[in-house]
């Protein structure tokens, strides 16, 4: 499966290690994860020499190929809420982990759209877990 996965980048890195333990389990699973590069500490040096208009055509076109959105949402971001509603605008399926207590968006928690999911986890491989149990149900 061709799964996006979005997480925070210029909103904070605090989850940076759940993003890769989420990375981690999708691509051991056989996965193509191509965005992949996100979960890792060098993101930030290289998305900032990256010009804004051809991130946003290789992120759509991402989205446009993926099979799955899986979204990271315990810090808020700008970018994931888009790509968010960009893949749900073009009937992809989405599923949105946060960790238990943290705040997320009311636009994220009140959506009723039958593509959009979400799973609240206490630790990375809780995560995991409930990733993989959900994607079980989409194959």
């Amino acid at each position: 499966m061709n799964i996006y996965f979005a997480c925070s980048i210029t909103g904070g890195r605090d989850d940076q290690a759940v993003y890769q333990t989420i990375v981690a389990a999708l691509q051991s699973d056989g996965h193509e994860v191509p965005t992949a590069l996100l979960a890792t500490p060098q993101v930030m040096a290289l998305e900032g020499i990256v010009d804004p208009m051809e991130v946003y055509r290789r992120d759509a076109a991402w989205i446009e190929g993926c099979d799955l959105l899986v979204a990271e949402v315990s810090t808020p971001s700008h970018g994931v809420g888009y790509e968010i509603g960009y893949a749900l605008g073009r009937g992809k399926p989405v599923l949105c982990l946060h960790r238990q207590g943290v705040n997320v968006s009311k636009m994220i928690l009140g959506n009723q759209d039958p593509n959009l999911h979400l799973l609240v986890y206490q630790t990375p491989d809780e995560a995991v877990h409930a990733l993989r149990v959900h994607i079980d149900g989409f194959n």
